[in-house]
């Protein structure tokens, strides 16, 4: 990896309005209707757009994190945030910011985890997202607009960034599933990173071989959907399809602690090497050792970059 490589080129900005204070701890068993004495916790800001912003910080660029927030769980967010020194802009809401929780089974090996729905946004909340994504868009630049979208927002919400990034000249990311992917899909967007079973809920198929995996992402690519579909494949690695070229590419071999995060790594890693003027070939290697990295460590922890330049070195070295 070449220590002289530049911050981000282009300006990247972050979009996440269902954000969670992810807790994460480890018991000996989970057992129900007993008490379960557990291990040290963990607190993480967490939330996909969040969780780029902060890959994207370690590894040497920087962001914009627009985020909604509120309530007592909001405020300890919005510390863990100031903590890391991301730059961001917090959007107020009324309802509390949601928790999810991470707990390991330390007998099995197996991790149990629990996603909390998140508050209620009014119309008046979301369409505040909207403005701060509106006035902070930079041109040319990249949006990402990742994650859940809580209760009260509509299906088209990240159709309406997709609008907006294109008013800018901007290229927007999509990371998102179900209804809001598919209309998201509908205004054509730079990238989007569905895993196998997301894109094949979306398109009605059964993505169970790798000539459907393929034939699927390539298919969002001719109709325009997409410029480029990363469809991750956890421990089977990743596919990129853009026009008139597919990539694949396996995970390196790494012990695996947690998969938590590792797509939302995988996503910051991508934007990161494209932002910084690498081609799709170089910011697909990055994305995936990024992923490999997060997966290398415990809980909600994300990936260290001395960890992903390392993989990414011996990702380089595969046949192209």
């Amino acid at each position: 990896m070449d220590a002289s490589r530049p911050t981000a080129l282009r300006p990247i900005l972050t979009l996440t309005v269902n954000p969670a204070l992810d807790v994460s701890t480890s018991t000996p068993n989970v057992v129900g209707e007993h008490k379960l004495r557990c291990g040290r916790s963990r607190l993480d800001p967490g939330g996909g757009g969040i969780n780029v912003s902060r890959v994207i910080q370690r590894l040497g660029g920087q962001t914009l994190a627009i985020y909604a927030a509120g309530g007592p769980t909001g405020d300890a967010y919005r510390r863990l945030i100031e903590a890391e020194g991301i730059p961001t802009l917090v959007v107020p809401i009324a309802g509390s910011t949601r928790e999810s929780f991470t707990v390991d089974e330390t007998a099995t090996g197996k991790q149990f985890r629990f996603v909390l729905q998140g508050p209620e946004l009014t119309e008046r909340e979301w369409r505040a997202c909207l403005d701060r994504v509106a006035e902070s868009i930079p041109q040319h630049g990249y949006v990402v607009a990742s994650g859940s979208l809580p209760p009260g927002v509509p299906d088209d919400f990240y159709a309406r960034v997709a609008r907006l990034a294109r008013e800018h000249e901007a290229r927007c990311i999509v990371d998102a599933s179900g209804d809001a992917l598919a209309e998201a899909l509908t205004e054509g967007v730079f990238l989007v990173k569905p895993s196998a079973r997301e894109l094949g809920e979306l398109l009605g198929q059964s993505l169970d071989s790798e000539e459907s995996q393929i034939d699927a992402a390539s298919t969002l690519v001719d109709r325009g959907s997409a410029e480029h579909v990363a469809l991750t494949l956890g421990g089977a690695g990743a596919v990129l399809a853009s026009s008139g070229e597919v990539l694949r590419l396996p995970v390196p071999r790494v012990l695996v602690q947690s998969t938590v995060g590792a797509g939302d790594s995988f996503l910051g890693a991508f934007v990161l090497r494209i932002a910084q003027g690498l081609d799709t070939r170089a910011a697909f290697r990055a994305a995936v050792a990024a992923g490999s990295a997060t997966a290398m460590t415990p809980a909600t922890e994300l990936c260290h970059r001395v960890d992903v330049e390392r993989l990414e070195a011996e990702l380089a070295l595969l046949p192209a």
